[in-house]
Order: C-alpha cells, then sequence, then structure tokens
C-alpha cells in the first residue's frame, strides 16, 4: 500500500498550524496513522519552515502554495498523481476574509474571498478523492479517511459588513453536508466545523490591520484554537457530519432556523453597525479603494477602482517651447496628437 498522508490547509497560521500540531501528536485515531507524512500546504515557506523546525517533525512537508492559483493548484494535482499516496486525512482550513461595506472593497477581494474560501476547497476536495477511496472494501466507518471542512457560523446567516464571507461559509457548510451522504458509501466521513470567533490573527487581516482583538461580545466567545482542533479531531474521529463548537454558536444555530432572518439581522444591525472603511482597509501593496461613484473623470482609476501611478514624464520626448524649422512642424503636430492620445487612455 503507499504511503499514509495527512494534507492541511492554512498550516502556517491559525487554526491550520492548531490542527498541524495536533495532528503530529495523533496515534491511531485514523486509519493507518501515525501518518508517514503531513503535507503543510501554505503560501509562506519561511513559515512553513519555522513550523516544521519548531515541531521537529520530519514527516512534516512544506508544500509552499496558493489554492486560489489555477496554476499551484495543477502542481498540486501533478504531485499526488506521480507520488499516488493514500490521502488519510483531508483537513481544509485556508480561508480569507475583508470586514466592511462590499462598497468598500475592490472587485478583486471579493473574487479572492470566493476562490480561496469556495472554489480552491471544493477543488481540492475533489483532487484528493480518488486518493482517498479505497479501490475494494478495504475501509470501515473506524479506519477510513476523513476530510474536515472549516467553515464557520458565520454561514448560518447573512452577515452585514462581512457579506462575501458569510456567503463564502454557507457555501462550505451546504457543499460539506452534502458531501458526507456522497462520500458515506464510501466508509469516508467528512466533518464540516462552525467555530465563532477564533483568537487568531485573522481579525487584524480582516480589518486591514485596524484592529487585533475582538471587541463586544466577541471577545467573550473567542474559542482558542487549539482546543478547537482538538474538538475537531475528535467529532471526526467519531463519525461526526457538523461540529458547531462552543455554546454561543450553537445558540446562534437554533436561533438561525426559528427566528425569521429579518430580525436578526436588523438587530444585528442595530448593535453592530457596519463601520465605514473607504480610504483605509487596502490591499497589500496598493493604495486604498476608491468607490467607482466617487471617482473623477480623468483622475486616472483603473477598473477595479484602484488609482494607476502617474507615468513618469520623458524630458527628452515633451515638446520643447523653442521655434524650429517649419519642415519640422507637421511631424511635431503628430507626435503632439499621438502624446495626447496616450494620455486619454491612460
Amino acid at each position: 500500500m503507499n504511503k499514509n498522508i495527512a494534507i492541511i490547509t492554512g498550516a502556517s497560521s491559525g487554526i491550520g498550524k492548531a490542527f498541524l500540531e495536533e495532528i503530529v501528536k495523533e496515534r491511531g485515531v485514523y486509519g493507518c496513522v501515525p501518518f508517514e507524512e503531513i503535507w503543510a500546504v501554505a503560501r509562506s515557506e519561511d513559515k512553513l519552515n519555522e513550523i516544521k523546525a519548531l515541531l521537529g517533525d520530519d514527516r512534516i512537508i512544506p508544500v509552499i502554495a496558493d489554492l486560489a492559483s489555477p496554476e499551484d493548484m495543477s502542481v498540486f494535482a501533478d504531485r499526488l498523481a506521480l507520488e499516488k499516496p493514500q490521502v488519510g486525512l483531508l483537513i481544509n482550513c485556508a480561508g480569507m476574509g475583508m470586514k466592511g461595506a462590499v462598497e468598500d472593497h475592490p472587485a478583486k477581494t471579493i473574487e479572492d474571498t470566493v476562490d480561496v474560501n469556495c472554489t480552491s476547497l471544493a477543488k481540492l476536495t475533489r483532487i484528493c478523492m480518488p486518493y482517498m477511496i479505497a479501490k475494494t472494501n478495504l475501509w470501515t466507518k473506524d479506519n477510513s479517511p476523513r476530510i474536515i471542512n472549516i467553515a464557520s457560523s458565520a454561514g448560518f446567516l447573512p452577515q452585514p459588513g462581512f457579506a462575501a464571507y458569510a456567503a463564502s461559509k454557507a457555501f462550505v457548510i451546504s457543499f460539506s453536508r452534502a458531501l458526507y451522504y456522497e462520500m458515506i458509501d464510501h466508509n469516508i466521513v467528512v466533518t464540516t466545523v462552525c467555530p465563532g470567533p477564533v483568537k487568531t490573527d485573522f481579525n487584524r487581516k480582516a480589518t486591514g490591520g485596524l484592529e487585533t482583538d475582538f471587541t463586544g461580545i466577541r471577545k467573550y466567545v473567542a474559542a482558542d484554537p487549539v482546543k478547537l482542533a482538538k474538538a475537531a479531531i475528535k467529532a471526526s474521529a467519531s463519525g461526526r457530519q457538523i461540529l458547531v463548537y462552543g455554546f454561543s454558536q450553537k445558540a446562534l444555530h437554533v436561533a438561525s432556523k426559528m427566528i425569521p432572518t429579518s430580525w436578526i439581522l436588523f438587530i444585528e444591525k442595530q448593535l453592530m453597525p457596519v463601520r465605514k472603511v473607504s480610504g483605509e482597509i487596502k490591499e497589500e501593496g496598493s493604495v486604498p479603494y476608491v468607490p467607482e461613484e466617487k471617482r473623477e473623470l480623468g483622475s486616472g482609476a483603473s477598473v477595479e477602482g484602484i488609482p494607476l501611478p502617474e507615468l513618469e514624464k520623458d524630458e527628452e520626448t515633451e515638446p520643447k517651447a523653442v521655434e524650429e524649422p517649419a519642415e519640422n512642424e507637421d511631424k511635431h503636430e503628430e507626435d503632439g496628437k499621438s502624446a495626447g492620445k496616450t494620455d486619454e487612455t491612460a
């Protein structure tokens, strides 16, 4: 039988890192564990190498990939096809989200949220399936491979101010719960994990660095990532379909089924109004987003709303305010028209 491996995405920080720390210690929970290799997938090579050195386990294989990139996903699929491992455990932790009104974010931010949270999770799960499904009746419910998908209690209800993220997590919940019933015929359990706020660096990233810690009621219900990972592993091992983590999130889950959504959203809007962040939140390495209705003609803003840098003027090609021979007038007139066209299209 080929080597048995675990795959953890988003493993360089937060919940993914907590899972990596726990899976390294696992013995006898999933099929043939301890796993012969643990593929830790993330974009940061330095962070993955640092975690591997800290945990001191040679079974950890850093896999540098941006799962929102079709090219990186293709490379990952090719690696599986080449090595043909038995994937005993797949944990989809990679995710992103930005707080604030939709109008305050570039279209690219919304696209990235859907790509990372929805498309990448679904594609990676499908890519790994042939290496999880047994060709014979080898697996039982006790020793079969597992899939753990990290969703969120945000997926229970729409969330003004976190619209794309909440919608993407609703997809994860629906996709994963359907997949549970598809994969159960192969004795493979798919567990959907729905925590509320978790004490990671996610909040700082989601607010563009404006907030580090949770505020209001969220700071009292924020979960510890290590305890969350332990609970998720236990739930997966016992064959649970869904884990709503934390009493407050269980209450929210029940409320979302019993109380009209419009009522909950009205209360939420009163207690947690959407903060306008236009001009504050920005993508790394870029200038703040400029909503389309606030642009001015000739501002130089691109279609996505990111102002383009001003073109450096070439002093040698600028028209000179000196008289020149008449024979060159036509040439300079054409050059002037060409320059004007370039400035207009920029």
